[in-house]
């Protein structure tokens, strides 16, 4: 499950990133065309597939349920922690879009 974790916590971070406001506050600099727009279909297909990954690891039902309890924790780690730590975070999401894949790759 820490690859599924590692997925949607990176899906998540590309929604937020596909906020405007959230892109020029992280980044430091305005969105080009398009970039938006791509970083939401980036961030919603990452979530499918971790949660396409969560049901075939653990079936319907505990995957589903898995999975949901994984991303609200990802969630809950990057709203309280954005704030406070916001390179840090971009950072562990960077990595995260790395290692939840090769995981997955290696786990199954």
């Amino acid at each position: 499950m820490l690859s599924v974790a590692l997925i949607g916590f990176s899906g998540f971070v590309a929604l937020c990133l596909a906020m405007e406001k959230h892109f020029s506050d992280l980044l430091g600099r305005k969105p080009g065309p398009g970039q938006l727009r791509n970083l939401r279909i980036a961030g919603w297909l990452l979530l499918a597939l971790s949660l396409l990954l969560a049901v075939h690891l653990r079936g319907w039902d505990h995957g589903l349920l898995e999975w949901l309890a994984v991303l609200m924790a990802g969630v809950t780690l990057w709203v309280f922690g954005l704030p406070y730590l916001p390179k840090v975070l971009l950072g562990l999401a960077a990595l995260s879009l790395v290692l939840g894949p090769l995981l997955a790759l290696l786990g199954g």
